[in-house]
């Protein structure tokens, strides 16, 4: 049986029309590894990114948001069709109300998912707040749904199917999986 605190998650998500995702403790599991010259490397999930692409083909748009700048994170938006991506706002907030403006979504039709202390003020103002399980307690303690991997292990993937079931798609989207109509 369903918790209340499901409920109100699962209510919340069925609204999503926008996720955004934060980058580092979310898409990535955190750690920054230098390259000999200096450049940042990442990895990715590969089910990550086809969560993702399940919010697309589900009509949610998806965007990043994130205070590192990286090419990395460019390149990996490309791949996966993200056009919405906001780099370098240390002021998660401000990026949240930029994001918002340029596609034309409230904040309550908006979900966020991020990990840490700098994604608290757009997890208070988003419409469906989510999280990943090591994220930090303060972050955990206003999500309305905390996925069970830790970031860049397939808590998107999770998030995704979870606003999917959400949206009463979930079934939909599995057919055209297995019948090999949905486009990677």
């Amino acid at each position: 049986m369903a918790t209340s605190a499901t409920n109100t998650a699962a209510a919340r998500a069925a609204r999503v029309r926008l996720m955004i995702l934060d980058v580092d403790g979310v898409l990535t599991d955190g750690q920054l590894v230098y390259g000999g010259h200096g450049e940042v490397l990442k990895t990715f999930n590969a089910r990550d990114g086809h969560g993702i692409k399940l919010l697309r083909e589900a009509g949610v748009d998806v965007a990043i948001l994130t205070a590192r700048n990286s090419g990395i994170v460019a390149v990996r938006a490309r791949e996966l069709g993200i056009e919405h991506v906001l780099q370098g706002a240390s002021d998660k907030l401000a990026g949240f109300e930029q994001l918002l403006a340029a596609t034309g979504i409230s904040a309550d039709n908006c979900g966020y998912i991020g990990d840490d202390w700098l994604d608290l003020p757009v997890l208070a103002r988003a419409g469906f707040a989510a999280t990943v399980s090591d994220a930090a307690d303060e972050v955990k303690a206003i999500a309305h749904w905390i996925a069970p991997q830790p970031g860049g292990r397939g808590a998107v993937r999770a998030l995704a199917e979870f606003i999917v079931r959400a949206q009463g798609k979930f079934d939909e989207l599995l057919a055209k999986h297995r019948a090999g109509v949905a486009r990677a």
